[in-house]
């Protein structure tokens, strides 16, 4: 990145891995600095696009550094573009994947949008919301099939006719499946050219994504210039490192703190994270001021997990989360509030510790609940469970009492 990125606001930098194009100069081609000073000038907000692809039905805090950016962009008074892929989707973003992706039906592609949206928060107060739904002129939502679904044959023919498959292969995905003889079908190099032509459709000025989407941003540009637009600006952020602390944050892996945590669960596993995450976690997931952190690893963990907390369930559910995490993980007793419940309803007594571990959903499977009762990772009211054949005659036993796996879930058990 060139001298010019010093030149742009604090919170345009905030977590930028990369800018292109990056110069020195005044040209607003090349300056994105400059873009800014000419729609200000001319009262005439930048529009600032996002894709997503409706692939799975949770979103997490890695894809919220996109989100967060975005609403950044509109609190400044820009326009986000947020583009559903329910077209691009039926294909599927080749990026990261070994092997070609099930394609879905429109069906499940938009029952997937639906929820994308109301955890981005459709509905809510843009105080509690990720993106700004309320304020006008400030958001824009786009599905892709408004202009891709009538492209014809010779469209198609024409959006192809403008890249190689030398390019194709440049992009590192492909190549390392080329080489390692992995097979790519063909629909997989539409992908890119699809959602580049997006950015020619919703004429944007700039785009956002993570490190690993340069090659698809870039196409964005390509498109624009071949179609006679203003190019566009790609603006990239780092890829979150999830709860394990070497991969990145990715469902698949189990490293992964959902929007659809509860309080608890969310504050308790951010409470957790490795220490040598904590700061890129601040940087990119609050707006803490970096200079004002304390010194104090611990209560610099403790402030950004109620950070992030506050920031999707507001400050007061924080708090509770903050304190009942403390009581649970110190095994003492004491009165807990808006711990999440689950039911004993369909359960049939008498239960043994392993089958109620796993039939109320806090773990997948019951070898895995009898690996972690054996690992002394569940406890009841603060206790340890040890035995994973330990028996519960009645739900007597259990109603009102806290089950807890590792420090980081906890369920309090009603009828």
């Amino acid at each position: 990145m060139g001298d010019d990125v010093l030149k742009l606001p604090e919170w345009l930098q905030r977590g930028m891995a990369d800018l292109f194009p990056s110069s020195n100069g005044s040209n607003s081609e090349q300056s994105l600095q400059a873009r800014l000073t000419e729609a200000s000038r001319n009262k005439e907000p930048l529009r600032i696009k996002l894709g997503i692809d409706p692939t799975g039905s949770d979103i997490h805090l890695g894809h919220s550094i996109l989100f967060r950016k975005l609403r950044a962009f509109q609190d400044a008074g820009h326009i986000a573009v947020l583009i559903i892929g329910d077209f691009t989707a039926q294909i599927g973003d080749p990026t990261g994947k070994h092997k070609t992706r099930k394609q879905l039906s429109p069906d499940e592609v938009e029952k997937n949008a639906k929820d994308y949206l109301e955890q981005l928060g459709y509905g809510k107060s843009k105080e509690h919301a990720l993106l700004d739904f309320q304020t006008e002129a400030r958001l824009e939502i786009r599905r892709n099939s408004e202009w891709l679904r009538n492209f014809d044959i010779t469209k198609i023919i024409g959006l192809m006719s403008h890249s190689t498959v030398g390019q194709m292969l440049a992009k590192e995905d492909f190549a390392n499946r080329y080489s390692s003889g992995l097979p790519i079908a063909l629909h997989e190099f539409l992908y890119p050219l699809l959602q580049g032509y997006d950015s020619v459709a919703v004429n944007a000025d700039l785009e956002l994504g993570g490190t690993d989407q340069k090659f698809n941003v870039a196409m964005g540009r390509d498109m624009q210039r071949i179609y006679g637009k203003r190019p566009q600006f790609g603006l990239l952020l780092p890829i979150l490192i999830g709860l394990d602390g070497s991969q990145k944050m990715s469902k698949s892996l189990g490293n992964i703190v959902s929007l659809k945590d509860d309080p608890l669960s969310m504050y308790s596993k951010l409470e957790k994270i490795p220490d040598h995450l904590v700061d890129s976690y601040i940087e990119l997931l609050t707006d803490i001021e970096l200079q004002s952190l304390p010194s104090d690893l611990r209560e610099k963990q403790k402030l950004m997990a109620l950070s992030v907390t506050s920031r999707l369930h507001g400050l007061n559910a924080a708090k509770d989360a903050q304190k009942n995490a403390s009581i649970l993980v110190s095994g003492k007793k004491g009165l807990l509030s808006d711990v999440p419940e689950v039911s004993l309803g369909e359960i049939t007594f008498p239960v043994k510790a392993f089958y109620l571990v796993s039939a109320l959903g806090l773990c997948a499977s019951s070898s895995e609940a009898r690996r972690q009762i054996k690992g002394g990772g569940v406890r009841l009211d603060g206790e340890k469970i040890l035995d994973p054949s330990l028996e519960f005659a009645s739900k007597e036993i259990l109603i009102g009492k806290v089950l807890q796996l590792g420090k980081k879930t906890f369920r309090r058990i009603s009828t």
